[in-house]
């Protein structure tokens, strides 16, 4: 089996031959040198070349060393990475920065922050509009039979009024200014107006006396809005003639009826040997 000797044993082996080379040679020396005759104060004694001897050693050793040490061998070749840690610690929250140098420039929408403490009631808001009417419900008992009723002391609006010597007015209005009955006294001869106190359903008509062309239309106001019925118009050129028309509304407390003329026929006849009336009744009140 060959042995392989390295540069280390090598080393070591020439460091030993010379240290024993250094000893042997000042042994030599001391036994050439030793004379009898001489003083013991002028020879080294055998414990000094001792020392001697060590000392060269040790000199031997230090030179051989820095002669023999082998060079440094080459860097290895570098470890795969080793595997990632765990996860450290939260750190703490640190202290507010110093506030940042305005740029003009809008930054990106940062992440949502955690929800705040719920906020004080609001103030009342409006109502809403009404909802859709909801299913029927079902039919109550029936009530106990109230007690007879007395046609004397139900309201009973009627009235009647002919056209006799008007006064003159701009108004479309037809008047009628000489008032026959007005029952419950709903009917204003100043005006010409009709003003329902009792709701319910009332039937009006009216005869009026021409001499030429003429449209007629009676009208009633509920709330601000006007309702037209429709026209009674003709057309004369015979002389004297009479027009006629009637309607039932459904009226409510502070509605009005009138009679009303075309600017551009209205041609009414005004004299005592015709007359033109105006009349409305209730039909039944609403209940």
């Amino acid at each position: 089996m060959d042995l392989e000797i390295g540069p280390a044993l090598l080393c070591d082996t020439e460091q030993l031959t010379w240290r024993l080379l250094a000893c042997h040679f000042l042994l030599g020396i001391q036994d050439a040198t030793f004379q009898p005759e001489q003083d013991a104060g002028d020879i080294m004694s055998p414990g000094g070349w001792l020392v001697v001897c060590v000392l060269a050693v040790s000199l031997a050793s230090t030179v051989t060393e820095d002669v023999c040490r082998a060079p440094n061998g080459k860097d290895g070749v570098a470890g795969k990475p080793g595997r990632p840690g765990r996860p450290g610690l939260k750190g703490e929250r640190g202290e507010p920065g110093a506030p940042g140098i305005r740029t003009g420039i809008r930054g990106l929408k940062g992440d949502q922050g955690e929800p705040g403490p719920p906020g004080k009631p609001g103030n009342m808001g409006y109502p809403g509009p009404s909802g859709p009417p909801g299913e029927q419900g079902a039919s109550g008992p029936r009530g106990m039979k109230g007690n007879s009723g007395n046609l004397r002391d139900q309201p009973r609006p009627a009235f009647s009024a002919i056209r006799r010597k008007p006064p003159l007015s701009r108004s479309n209005v037809v008047l009628f200014d000489t008032v026959i009955t007005n029952q419950e006294g709903p009917y204003q001869n100043n005006s010409g107006r009709f003003l329902c106190t009792v709701p319910g359903f009332y039937y009006f008509t009216f005869q009026v006396v021409s001499m030429g062309d003429i449209c007629l239309t009676i009208v009633s106001s509920s709330q601000g809005q006007l309702r037209h019925s429709p026209g009674f118009c003709d057309t004369n050129n015979k002389g004297l003639f009479q027009i006629s028309g009637g309607t039932a509304l459904q009226l409510q407390k502070g509605d009005q009826v009138w009679v009303e003329k075309d600017p551009l026929k209205g041609s009414i006849y005004q004299g005592s040997d015709a007359d033109s009336i105006f009349s409305g009744f209730l039909i039944f009140p609403s209940v």
